[in-house]
């Protein structure tokens, strides 16, 4: 299946999705379903991605935004936006596994950045990766993101983020300007 042959829209996420996010972006990241796709994360930590709390959190906060794309009805990909001032943080990115390389990814990004533009007045948009994920990395690399030269560390102890299966885990920090 492609972005375009199946009706593809996109809408803010709202408390009834909650359930649903988490077990798209859990499959995504961790646990066998997500090597049926590129993104995962399942060799650099065990456990969950996130939980139910934390998608409520982000759903509930006024200061973020879960943009989730749709296709035929059913979630396929979302992402996290939170509003800083004159940027704009992208995160919780995540495409069902099974319909990554069909180019949703890039149609999320291209509507995120849409949104920080025109409906925030960002000038940056942020994101930080887990510096080990060199292919992840690349793919934004290639998407104008830029690597700023910071690191942030990794939340080691805090299962609520995962169980870290090496100690050298942190994340790499990474931006890109925005055009008005």
């Amino acid at each position: 299946m492609t972005a375009s042959s199946s009706s593809a829209t996109f809408r803010s996420a709202t408390e009834k999705d909650v359930e649903e996010l988490v077990a798209l972006i859990e499959s995504a990241y961790r646990g066998e379903t997500s090597r049926d796709g590129w993104t995962t994360e399942a060799h650099l930590l065990e456990g969950q991605r996130t939980d139910p709390d934390g998608v409520r959190a982000v759903v509930g906060d006024p200061a973020s935004r879960v943009l989730v794309l749709e296709l035929d009805g059913a979630i396929a990909a979302c992402c996290q936006l939170e509003r800083r001032e004159r940027t704009a943080y992208f995160g919780m990115f995540s495409v069902d596994p099974r319909l990554q390389g069909a180019g949703l990814g890039k149609l999320v990004m291209a509507e995120a950045e849409r949104i920080a533009v025109e409906e925030w007045g960002a000038e940056q948009m942020e994101m930080s990766v887990i510096r080990q994920r060199e292919d992840l990395i690349a793919f934004y690399l290639r998407r104008g993101y830029r690597r700023t030269g910071e690191f942030l560390p990794f939340p080691y102890g805090d299962e609520r983020y995962g169980i870290p299966q090496r100690d050298d885990l942190e994340f790499a920090c990474l931006a890109k300007p925005l055009t008005h």
